[in-house]
């Protein structure tokens, strides 16, 4: 529960700016080209920072990096909210990403201590639809801040929310579930002899490497696709259609909250199929290739189609089918290398934040140049198909020896 809190939050502060977007342009004076390079901000440390802070939560442990962590957004959320201008926007916006770098691979570990090896995808699709509830609840959210007082406020509220997350965590939270008071003989006879000693032995990097590698491949063309709609499909409400805060805000919602769904649907379904058959090949790769091809296909009408609720179905299915997809990415570290989760999962999730980087930015610019929304969501659903063929090579069964 902790955990889900924790996904919720760090989407809600990621994510918040999206919604707050149009206001910020007009209010700092910002082209597009300029919001998209304030939008990308946040992917810069995250991207790089991921395996470093997944090797930090290995080393050091869950409690006490989360800890850390969690302060640093806390302080760049509100910092947010003081921004006067592209540059102090910008940094405010770096530091919520050198905050957040480490959290999810961290988390990742931490799970990787704390579940059975049969509810793995499970785990990662209940928290990450704590995020995409993030995702879906920020928009409303955002919007009633903005309509209480100004933009600036939502970034105060959501950094003092992240503040009271980070002081329950190290009280209640333990690495070893041996430690914790509330943890019985038989949940611990469920766990593994390393989960229970909370084993952190040597990382073999160039093993890791050759096996998580594909994996960061298809997550940055997940990533893409996602960055797109965590920040600029409010915008594309706006501008596309003409719709207000209030309409902009609810078809935005909408389509977000379908995500919230399809991650809970896809770990189910990737924990089904492994019980069923016992092939790790079919249940992490199932989710992956039917996912990101699904996501292709109700992606393209939208390129066609000017219709408000054809469209808003559409997007909505679309990010469905993406985020079955988004447990088995977070899994499969934790099938190829249990005893180094965090690092394994940094490794995997830098595809992300490189798309991070590179897709608001690039959205944001193509839009700018052509006027119009076609092309940026051409490029973006032509990534869609090459990350579900490329997810066809992709081995969960390859899982680093323990020593």
């Amino acid at each position: 529960m902790l955990l889900c809190v924790m996904y919720f939050i760090t989407y809600m502060d990621r994510v918040n700016i999206s919604t707050a977007a149009p206001f910020i342009r007009g209010d700092l004076h910002l082209s597009n080209t300029q919001l998209g390079l304030v939008l990308s901000a946040f992917a810069i440390p995250y991207a790089f920072f991921q395996i470093f802070g997944g090797l930090i939560g290995d080393k050091f442990g869950p409690r006490k990096v989360l800890t850390v962590a969690a302060a640093v957004w806390a302080i760049a959320t509100a910092a947010t909210g003081l921004a006067v201008g592209l540059v102090s926007l910008f940094i405010a916006r770096l530091g919520l990403g050198f905050g957040e770098g480490a959290s999810f691979p961290t988390a990742t570990s931490a799970m990787a201590k704390w579940l059975p090896e049969d509810r793995k995808a499970f785990g990662q699709g209940v928290v990450h639809s704590a995020s995409r509830l993030g995702n879906a609840l920020a928009p409303v959210l955002v919007a009633g801040l903005i309509a209480l007082w100004n933009w600036r406020l939502a970034f105060f509220a959501f950094g003092a929310l992240s503040v009271i997350w980070t002081v329950v965590w190290v009280v209640y939270y333990r690495d070893r579930p041996a430690d914790h008071k509330r943890v019985s003989d038989s949940e611990l006879g469920e766990l593994t002899g390393d989960q229970r000693r909370d084993a952190r032995p040597p990382i073999p990097w160039k093993q890791l490497a050759a096996r998580i590698l594909p994996v960061t491949f298809v997550d940055f063309c997940y990533g893409w696709m996602l960055w797109v709609y965590l920040t600029w499909i409010p915008s594309f409400f706006h501008d596309a259609y003409g719709l207000d805060l209030a309409k902009f805000t609810l078809f935005t919602t909408l389509v977000l909250v379908a995500g919230v769904v399809g991650d809970t649907v896809g770990g189910m379904l990737s924990d089904s199929l492994l019980r069923r058959n016992g092939s790790l090949k079919v249940a992490r790769r199932t989710n992956l290739v039917v996912g990101l091809l699904g996501s292709f296909v109700f992606i393209v009408p939208t390129l066609f189609v000017h219709n408000l609720v054809l469209t808003t179905v559409c997007l909505a299915v679309a990010f469905f089918m993406l985020e079955l997809t988004n447990s088995v990415l977070w899994s499969i570290p934790m099938d190829i290398a249990p005893n180094h989760a965090g690092t394994a999962g940094g490794l995997m999730n830098t595809g992300f934040g490189v798309a991070g980087i590179l897709s608001p930015f690039l959205f944001g610019l193509l839009n700018d140049v052509t006027g119009g929304w076609v092309l940026p969501f051409t490029v973006s659903a032509v990534l869609l198909l090459i990350g579900g063929l490329s997810a066809l090579v992709i081995d969960p069964t390859r899982r680093l020896s323990s020593p």
